[in-house]
């Protein structure tokens, strides 16, 4: 037999361990591993010496603005940041325009979506007080599962609340999709938000009083109640402080079934570096003092948090940039990042390599149903690869990035660990920093 791709002499990393292997592949599936020295035909070979080999990422938590917002981002321009971060299949969110409340939205959405999507995709469907009705066609029609944003008080996205929130999970559990929730509350948000105004509170520490740590544990009690009577699989999106994660600590005592999130922003940044620069860094929940940053690295260690999604949120510089900061757009870049800040972790010994792949691969394909088909290297898998190289440094520079927007509050950081190739099913489309071929991703449907 030929081969499409023969991988040689690369260590090939799993959450249970690493080993030196060759990886052989076949119509875009994983073929077979082998040793790594063997000369088997193939159309093309990659010497990984040197090199580790990863599942390629999966990250659960993209806003590639697509449709109704796309002069931020759109499929094209957010996919092909991706690959160069090293990701190949994401999950973006239904807060667009219009947003993903019914099947028709969301088959609007996927046709875009897949005309010029260099990675492959999922896609949520909003879970909200108008469309109760519509879930179970929408897990029909594909939907990776439901977000649920906890933080609205009106509009199209605004929750459903008490029985009516109850009898929602109820359906969504009996679809076995996910659940995905932005825990915080929103009366409580309003109600802080209304009071800073009045004090005339433009100032960027006014959007982190409005969103304190209480508003975060708040919303993951009551959901994760919810969670446990209903039986729905739940995940909490974002997870930003050590109340939130010992919430959801509890809700697994108690046998709710959840998992938590969280991104590289609270890992590695906290309120006390916004500085001057406050709107730029505004996001929803808001950064957190260093003692909630090092709660959420021992939540990792712990078990407590198992996926680490970028929540790429792009907006353009003037959206961001703003004096008042309640007009300032919440979010930034986030998915061309995410890699090479959590391998910069690993060389800092914050966490294993072999960790990583469980936190950015195999655990968020496993929860969103992609499991095996994605995060995995294993016979019969996607050939979905991310080459890395643990010892290249460079600094990042926003205007680097292949994103639409350029706005990151990484700018200038320094890393240690770059994927140095991205391969899609087999089919190379970044290396050494050159985007190749053409876009070929691929809507995807949870296996449940």
């Amino acid at each position: 037999m030929e081969f499409d791709l023969y991988i040689k002499q690369g260590r090939l990393v799993r959450p249970s361990g690493t080993l030196r292997a060759g990886i052989l592949v076949k119509d875009g599936r994983v073929a077979g591993l082998v040793s790594g020295n063997e000369k088997p035909a193939a159309l093309r070979v990659i010497d990984a010496s040197g090199k580790y080999i990863l599942p390629g990422l999966v990250d659960v938590h993209v806003h590639f603005r697509t449709p109704g917002l796309t002069y931020k981002e759109d499929f094209p321009s957010g996919s092909r940041a991706a690959v160069y971060g090293g990701v190949t299949t994401v999950i973006d969110m239904p807060n667009v325009i219009p947003p993903t409340t019914g099947v028709g939205a969301l088959r609007r959405k996927l046709g875009e979506a897949a005309a010029g999507s260099w990675v492959d995709f999922g896609l949520m469907a909003a879970l909200t007080s108008g469309n109760i009705k519509a879930l179970e066609g929408l897990a029909a029609a594909g939907a990776a599962g439901f977000k649920l944003f906890l933080d609205e008080v009106s509009g199209f996205l605004a929750p459903p609340r008490g029985e009516s929130l109850k009898a929602a999970l109820k359906i969504i559990a009996g679809t076995g999709l996910c659940c995905a929730v932005h825990a915080e509350e929103g009366p409580l948000i309003a109600a802080r938000v209304a009071r800073l105004k009045k004090e005339g509170r433009l100032d960027p520490p006014a959007h982190r009083e409005s969103r304190p740590v209480g508003v975060e544990a708040e919303a993951i009690r009551r959901v994760a109640d919810r969670a446990r009577e209903t039986g729905v699989r739940l995940h909490i999106c974002h997870l930003s402080s050590g109340p939130g994660a010992e919430e959801v600590q509890r809700a697994k005592a108690r046998a709710a079934d959840i998992t938590a999130e969280t991104a590289p922003h609270y890992l590695l940044l906290d309120s006390a570096m916004m500085g001057r620069s406050g709107s730029l860094f505004k996001v929803n929940p808001p950064l957190r003092a260093a003692a909630h940053r090092e709660a959420l690295w021992a939540a990792i260690s712990e078990g407590v948090v198992k996926i680490i999604a970028s929540d790429h949120a792009p907006h353009t510089p003037e959206e961001k940039t703003k004096d008042n900061i309640w007009k300032a757009a919440s979010g930034f870049c986030g998915v061309e990042t995410l890699l090479p800040l959590m391998l910069t972790a690993v060389n800092e010994g914050r966490l294993s390599l072999n960790q990583l792949v469980a936190l950015v691969a195999e655990n968020p394909a496993r929860r969103f149903n992609f499991y095996p088909r994605k995060g995995v290297i294993a016979k019969g898998a996607d050939a979905d690869f991310t080459i890395v190289d643990l010892e290249r440094e460079k600094i990042i520079r926003a205007e680097e990035l292949h994103s639409r927007s350029k706005v990151t509050p990484f700018d200038g950081y320094r890393i240690k660990g770059l994927p140095v190739a991205t391969i899609l099913r087999g089919r190379v489309v970044m290396e050494n920093g050159i985007l190749c071929g053409e876009p070929g991703g691929s809507f995807i449907r949870p296996v449940i």
